[in-house]
């Protein structure tokens, strides 16, 4: 059995740290990336394959040159404010592109599959904790792309003996505790890289989108869980792919089962750093919920998996080691 496994994405932020798990798992990660939201120094635990998801004819030469055993997908534009902007966009790549790849592993035989989902199918849920059975009413047309593909995969389990997992990511964060790996999207779009940047004098301070949701401190609360810890639970997911007997999909959710506030995020990078720099109040975003907290008990029991490095501080504090080295 081929223990290579293509990597969709392999060169931006999740994926690379994906790789590194699946490297140290025994596996060889292919990362297929057209590197143009990725980093080639991100690619350090296999090799590189350039391509785009759109162009069909590339994902066949990835699938035939290195012959993996499953594909692990992360190809997709993520900026929530972007997508309400132009939803074509995010259409084209993250559902377009998502059935290109299904119809290139079809092609060739591969039937595992292992995808980068988000909570934020579930839209505005109120105050309650999010469980995979959650109503699926996403708000944003980035949002949207996810639950399409969800139920493209469902369908393809049935129709093609597909045999998929969906991890529902909660906010994504922290950076690889070797130092190796960290997050650098370009715009930057994501809470705790911004601030780490205006905790180095990048920026010239930070921006609150909203003060006035339902929550204790009217900040949006979300569930940061650490990348690392989204990385060891994709190994895990294939592994419980491996050892299935009937082809299904099934879906996860992964989070750190906790919330914390935007304001209390902003006070931890401010202790952590040292920095004590300034935060404006601005209006609220579309498309931004006010909270997103996981139930993680599914992923507990059936994945073996829970997330040992998802505390505040210590994501805020790997984040912050990286930045500052890899970013001034």
């Amino acid at each position: 059995m081929s223990k290579t496994i293509l990597v969709t994405g392999g060169a931006g932020y999740v994926g690379s740290h994906v790789c590194k798990a699946l490297a140290a798992a025994g596996y060889t990660p292919v990362s297929f990336d057209n590197l143009s939201n990725g980093h080639e120094w991100a690619v350090k635990w296999g090799p590189l394959a350039r391509g785009d998801v759109l162009d069909g004819n590339a994902l066949d030469d990835a699938i035939s040159t290195y012959r993996p055993e499953a594909v692990m997908h992360f190809a997709a534009l993520i900026e929530v404010g972007e997508s309400v902007k132009n939803p074509g966009n995010f259409y084209r790549i993250n559902v377009a592109g998502t059935l290109n790849v299904l119809e290139a592993m079809i092609r060739a035989g591969v039937n595992a599959f292992v995808f980068s989902s988000t909570c934020a199918v579930h839209g505005d849920v109120g105050d309650v904790v999010i469980t995979e059975d959650s109503p699926i009413a996403p708000i944003s047309p980035y949002a949207k792309t996810k639950a399409v593909v969800e139920s493209i995969l469902a369908d393809f389990s049935i129709a093609h003996g597909l045999n998929a997992v969906a991890l529902r990511y909660f906010n994504a964060s922290g950076a690889d505790p070797d130092g190796a790996l960290g997050e650098a999207h370009d715009p930057e779009s994501h809470l705790i890289p911004i601030a780490c940047q205006a905790a180095l004098g990048q920026r010239d301070g930070m921006a609150i989108f909203g003060d006035d949701y339902p929550t204790p401190d009217g900040t949006c609360v979300r569930d940061y869980v650490h990348v690392t810890d989204l990385a060891d639970a994709h190994v895990m997911a294939w592994e419980r792919l491996m050892t299935r007997k009937e082809n299904t999909f099934e879906v996860f959710n992964l989070g750190g089962g906790v919330g914390a506030s935007v304001r209390e995020v902003l006070d931890a990078v401010k202790v952590v750093s040292g920095v004590d720099f300034p935060v404006e109040q601005h209006p609220r975003r579309a498309g931004d919920a006010p909270k997103l907290v996981a139930d993680i008990a599914k992923a507990r029991a059936q994945l073996g998996w829970k997330p040992q490095r998802s505390s505040l501080e210590n994501i805020v504090k790997t984040a912050w080691d990286w930045h500052r080295v890899n970013t001034r």
